[in-house]
């Protein structure tokens, strides 16, 4: 009988825990789908053709696109991987194989720090570092505004990602004699490849979305311009200038500006998972 009342309890306790996670799960994924159809039902009318490859319309006039927003937005993010990606990338490979000593200790807590860091610190800090310099804003600022965003994310996915590797690895490759750096390098980095781009995504998918970093770096720019040292257009920078806009039309855009950025970021996470499926399969 007590056996009985037992199991029953249990069985209670797993249906309601059950229950928790999933009504948990569900409030978790409706505010997703909330801004998902929002976006999408506010900003379709604008996506077509002129989006993408016209320029902006003067103040009052409507049509015309965002095409040196994209472009804009690609060369910032480019800019801040070249910057941001190697530097993490090193940090987490230093860290996982110093991982016990106070210096890489302190290199960490460090790290974790600057992942808290509100990203419109980070700008006032490259505005002083570049802008003032230089005396103008550029692309360049805004990179390098938006790369030390992406370090701290790059460096503990790094240093997460090389601690799953196995140490037999680590110790079958100095059995034979490879030095350290070399089976650093050439068979621990590699076998912790694909875990690695994960954090590279989730960076590139963080910076994507950032705006004030960019308003003391790059600007923003109404004109079509590559340059890297002067001021550049970006989807954010644009999402930010149209959405208090009083002009419907810009309103309307500035709806189709995030809505491109949310595709373009589900893109990103639907190409990562095709190309690690082996991986988690």
């Amino acid at each position: 009988m007590n056996n009985l009342m037992h199991y029953k309890w249990r069985k209670t306790k797993n249906i309601i825990m059950a229950s928790l996670c999933f009504i948990s799960a569900i409030v978790a994924i409706v505010p997703l789908f909330i801004i998902l159809f929002y976006t999408i039902s506010q900003g379709i009318s604008s996506i077509n053709w002129a989006f993408f490859t016209q320029m902006p319309k003067p103040a009052g006039e409507t049509g015309g696109g965002m095409a040196n927003a994209l472009a804009g937005t690609g060369i910032l993010i480019l800019i801040a991987s070249c910057f941001g990606l190697p530097i993490g990338i090193f940090s987490g490979l230093y860290l996982s194989e110093n991982e016990g000593s106070i210096y890489a200790k302190s290199i960490k807590f460090l790290v974790e720090v600057l992942n808290g860091v509100p990203s419109i610190v980070i700008g006032v800090f490259a505005y002083v570092v570049f802008v003032i310099p230089m005396k103008h804003f550029s692309a360049i600022a805004g990179g390098f505004a938006l790369g030390i965003l992406m370090m701290p994310l790059i460096t503990g996915t790094t240093l997460e990602m090389i601690s799953l590797i196995p140490h037999s690895y680590r110790e079958a490759a100095l059995g034979l004699g490879i030095p350290r750096w070399k089976t650093t390098l050439f068979v621990i980095f590699p076998a912790a490849l694909k875990g690695i781009l994960t954090g590279i995504l989730l960076s590139i998918a963080r910076v994507a979305g950032e705006t004030a970093p960019l308003l003391f770096t790059a600007l923003g720019n109404r004109f079509w311009s590559t340059q890297l040292d002067q001021p550049i257009a970006s989807l954010t920078v644009f999402i930010y200038d149209y959405s208090k806009a009083p002009f419907d039309d810009w309103n309307r855009q500035a709806w189709a500006a995030a809505l491109v950025l949310i595709v373009l970021i589900m893109i990103i996470n639907i190409i990562f998972r095709f190309v690690t499926r082996e991986k988690y399969a």
